[in-house]
């Protein structure tokens, strides 16, 4: 599942505003970063975690405002209404010292309305990206309905929360469920996008249960900005195969500077040699800005790992807010 140059000559009005902010996010990006080399190993600096419904996953996390995961994203936007039979579905994931959420689109492959068969399988199934994981458990029943005040009321049995994990990750897991459950929502056209979406959870069809023994579920839930990744890749999907180029690649991110760096790199029997290709992309958006990229690649044929990430002008060549797919161009 971050920093800016040495601050300049002061300035007044708007930009000396958002100068202050552009500052106190990247010492946020600079104190993840040191964390991270002290706590993590070399994999999971770039990325890496056990995939799977719980297997062999993080134990505690930060809660819900630690100051690496505070501020980074400041809104977390809806996704669009569509006309294909695709399921958005968030999974947790590895970003330096910390735990976010990352999306993924899936095909629909049961006849469940979209909450519900989101909602599976999120809590079912295994991620795409092996980066990401879950910590949810098959429920034995599961179900969804939308009130006319915009309100997602989720129905779950007990069973669903079998994991033991902290408040940290017990409140990015209740988070998992409220983007996943008001993205199918949204991109179903079921809701109302121009005003708020609460989500209530029932637990055996009643309110009050104890979310992973953390959190108690005694009110509607919201999205929550601070755990949307900084940086995530939407398109190409890991593991995924193109016959033609140019490859498009597609993201949402967030930078001080509005700019994100890339790389691809050859994959040879498994192993990730050193950058084939290297560039940037600038986030229309602009500063400070959670707001989606593209750009094309035209690579040979092979195997590569594409990454996104914030270069970190301090100290050059850390990466920061890292998130990788695998991806491989086949001969035509």
């Amino acid at each position: 599942m971050r920093s800016l140059p040495p601050a300049p000559t002061p300035r007044n009005g708007a930009c000396a505003i958002r100068d202050v902010k552009a500052q106190r996010i990247a010492q946020r990006y600079r104190t993840v970063d040191k964390i991270a080399i002290a706590a993590l190993s070399v994999t999971l600096l770039l990325g890496g975690c056990t995939s799977g419904n719980g297997e062999n996953h993080d134990a505690s996390m930060p809660a819900t405002m630690s100051s690496s995961a505070a501020g980074m994203v400041t809104s977390a936007p809806l996704e669009t209404a569509t006309s294909a039979e695709t399921l958005p579905v968030y999974w947790l994931g590895h970003s330096n010292d910390e735990v976010f959420l990352y999306r993924e689109f899936r095909s629909s492959t049961n006849a469940d309305e979209p909450i519900v068969a989101a909602l599976r399988t999120m809590m079912s199934e295994k991620p795409l990206d092996p980066d990401y994981f879950t910590l949810w458990n098959s429920p034995s029943r599961l179900g969804a309905s939308i009130s006319a005040k915009n309100v997602i009321t989720v129905d779950v049995s007990a069973d669903a929360f079998g994991q033991k994990v902290d408040a940290g990750l017990a409140q990015r897991s209740m988070s998992q469920l409220v983007y996943t459950a008001t993205a199918a929502a949204a991109m179903a056209g079921l809701v109302d996008t121009t005003t708020p979406i609460q989500v209530s959870v029932l637990v055996d069809g009643h309110t009050g249960y104890k979310a992973f023994g953390e959190v108690s579920l005694d009110k509607p839930l919201t999205r929550n900005p601070d755990f949307v990744a900084p940086i995530w890749i939407i398109d190409p999907a890991h593991g995924s195969t193109y016959k033609k180029v140019p490859l498009k690649v597609t993201g949402q991110g967030v930078s001080p500077t509005g700019t994100l760096a890339w790389s691809l790199s050859l994959v040879n029997d498994g192993k990730v040699s050193g950058d084939y290709l290297s560039g940037t992309v600038n986030i229309p958006a602009g500063p400070d800005e959670l707001g989606e990229f593209t750009f094309n690649l035209v690579p040979p044929p092979g195997s590569y790992e594409l990454s996104i990430f914030v270069n970190d002008p301090m100290l050059p060549g850390r990466k920061i807010g890292i998130d990788s797919k695998m991806v491989t161009i086949a001969n035509p």
